[in-house]
């Protein structure tokens, strides 16, 4: 009998199974309630080393991994990469070649790079996950939305879900349409056409460019940052003339579904995609509650990359 989850890394969601997406989802139930108790510790991973290596800036997702693995009870090294000898011009595999003479048990990579996770992925010994590279993939953020939206909602099958923005730069968006599209969901995609990928369908997802459109009876509205740090050309006229078309109001809003969900993988550029008003709101928004799920989420996988390495029975 296989394990219900036989990948030895997390590079993305393509390639996963719906049932394996849905394991990942069910296994993070329980560190939602071990993070809501006093004690928020469980020891299973302990003698186990986790590196924390991003190449490129994070706060909140380098501070979920952290918080996850030494909840589970892992020695946790963040590598501070602008102190590194990459800066010094050390190659990325002679990066990962060093990790792995350090005897890691676990590596989270975040890079600049789209298949930078996986080139490393394929040199070193121990599981591999993809904190987010270029504008490839963030699987444990789509992993973490759908967990909201299925708390929330009772559901991903037969949803709506609209993702709106900055989708050519999106490594979210293109996560969340794989991991959506493949639990049942419809997935919308809406954005300015210099902001919307060519064939965007080959994903499953329909594209709008008329905002008012695309989130028209939508069970969930994501939002999604403008990318500033990897447009290298002029894609908007201005942020406020993309407010207008494309910020989420209160307004706007009630074009959606009555109760849609208002979601962001932040941070946020309140005011250009997204209103504080919307942002805040106490029954629509679900943003603080993503942040909630992404340490769950990222506890599950830290488990469950690491039970082959600790020998949990069914794992060998």
């Amino acid at each position: 009998m296989s394990a219900p989850f036989p990948h030895r890394h997390l590079t993305g969601i393509y390639g996963l199974q719906p049932h394996e997406i849905l394991f990942l989802l069910d296994e993070a139930e329980q560190w939602i309630t071990l993070n809501r108790a006093t004690t928020k510790h469980d020891d299973r991973l302990s003698g186990l080393t986790l590196i924390n290596a991003f190449f490129e800036n994070s706060t909140r997702t380098l501070l979920s991994f952290e918080i996850a693995g030494k909840r589970l009870g892992a020695d946790v090294v963040n590598m501070a990469v602008g102190q590194s000898s990459v800066k010094k011009g050390e190659t990325l595999i002679d990066t990962a070649v060093t990790l792995n003479a350090m005897r890691a048990d676990m590596i989270v990579i975040r890079h600049q790079s789209s298949g930078a996770v996986q080139l490393i992925a394929d040199k070193v010994d121990c599981p591999v996950l993809n904190a987010g590279d270029g504008r490839h993939e963030h699987p444990t953020q789509a992993l973490l939305d759908a967990l909201t939206i299925r708390r929330r909602k009772g559901r991903i099958g037969g949803l709506t879900v609209a993702i709106c923005g900055d989708i050519l730069h999106s490594r979210v968006a293109r996560s969340n349409i794989l991991a959506l599209t493949a639990l049942g969901a419809e997935v919308r995609v809406v954005a300015p056409p210099t902001l919307m990928p060519t064939a965007i369908e080959r994903l499953g997802a329909i594209p709008f460019h008329d905002f008012d459109k695309g989130i028209e009876g939508a069970d969930v509205v994501m939002m999604l940052r403008l990318q500033n740090e990897r447009m290298d050309g002029a894609y908007l006229p201005s942020p406020r003339e993309f407010h207008a078309l494309y910020g989420l109001t209160m307004e706007r809003l009630e074009r959606a579904a009555p109760d849609a969900l208002v979601m962001h993988p932040g941070p946020m550029n309140r005011g250009v995609e997204i209103t504080s008003e919307v942002a805040d709101h106490p029954d629509r928004s679900a943003i603080t509650e993503q942040v909630e799920m992404g340490v769950a989420v990222r506890m599950a996988c830290l488990d469950v990359l690491t039970r082959k390495r600790r020998g949990v029975e069914g794992w060998a």
